[in-house]
């Protein structure tokens, strides 16, 4: 099945609509619906030409704490020759619409919709548009945390299409996981994967877990139990869930439904509060 990758327009709602959008914002998650990303609420970055983005995430007390999360909307001609200004930060990149291209240590790699960068820190790269259309990706940040006699990940350049997804034991392949990583890797302290629904498929019990999360809905739509409240979510999403938040889904249909995953792993958790 050919895949689809949801990405945000922009533009302003007019005058005689109605405020009946579906924005959250709790203590233990977020939801941030496609309609409020519009241009009145996009950034911008240093060094970044032609290019605006929408914070979807970023470290704040009573939100995103280990991680920050950007829809990047480069426009024909831009991108940047320094796109990181954090030494420590490592990232991925996961694209959603348009072309570009992606110079990583001097090796140059053509990006499409479904492709998947992982940088490690302090790694030289640059991005740029050379396209005749507008390029979109996510951006996830980390600051990446170093454990003694682990050498840093290497570089990532794969595509959604190039991964079997995993599916989930005992669902019949009705709910999968596509892992960019090997999740035996412990030079990892970060997972970003796909994780795909059939129509009827369902997390049948609340996960609760230490893993913080943030979650875009690339295609489709489900009706998600975040702690207490059922919330109904479609392409353009966007979800940030606590670490313990109870969780759980219904993926009603018609088409199947997907999202872009980010989750913290492998490393021991902190025993001072930072």
């Amino acid at each position: 099945m050919t895949a689809t990758y949801f990405a945000p327009s922009g533009g302003h709602p007019p005058q005689t609509q109605l405020l009946t959008d579906r924005a959250v914002f709790t203590e233990a998650y977020a939801v941030v619906p496609k309609g409020t990303m519009r241009d009145i609420v996009t950034s911008f970055l240093p060094f970044w030409d032609k290019t605006r983005l929408w914070v979807l995430s970023r470290p704040l007390t009573g939100f995103a704490e280990t991680f920050s999360q950007y829809i990047m909307e480069v426009a024909p001609g831009g991108g940047s020759n320094q796109p990181e200004t954090d030494p420590e930060a490592e990232g991925v990149l996961f694209v959603v619409e348009g072309e570009g291209v992606v110079t990583i240590e001097g090796t140059t790699h053509a990006l499409r919709p479904g492709s998947y960068v992982y940088l490690p820190p302090s790694t030289q790269w640059a991005l740029k548009n050379q396209a005749d259309a507008l390029f979109k990706f996510h951006w996830i940040r980390k600051a990446y945390e170093a454990v003694d006699d682990l050498p840093a990940p290497d570089v990532i350049v794969t595509h959604d299409d190039d991964i079997a997804p995993t599916p989930m034991p005992g669902t019949d392949g009705k709910w999968a996981t596509t892992r960019f990583v090997d999740p035996a890797d412990m030079r990892h302290d970060m997972h970003v994967t796909i994780v795909t629904f059939e129509p009827g498929a369902v997390i049948p019990f609340a996960e609760t877990h230490v893993m913080e999360h943030g979650l875009y809905v690339l295609e489709g739509k489900a009706v998600y139990r975040l702690n207490q409240d059922w919330v109904e979510v479609e392409a353009g999403d966007y979800m940030w869930l606590r670490a313990f938040c109870p969780q759980a889904c219904y993926a009603g249909g018609p088409g199947r439904f997907r999202y872009l995953l980010y989750k913290d792993v492998n490393r021991h958790m902190a025993l001072r509060i930072r």
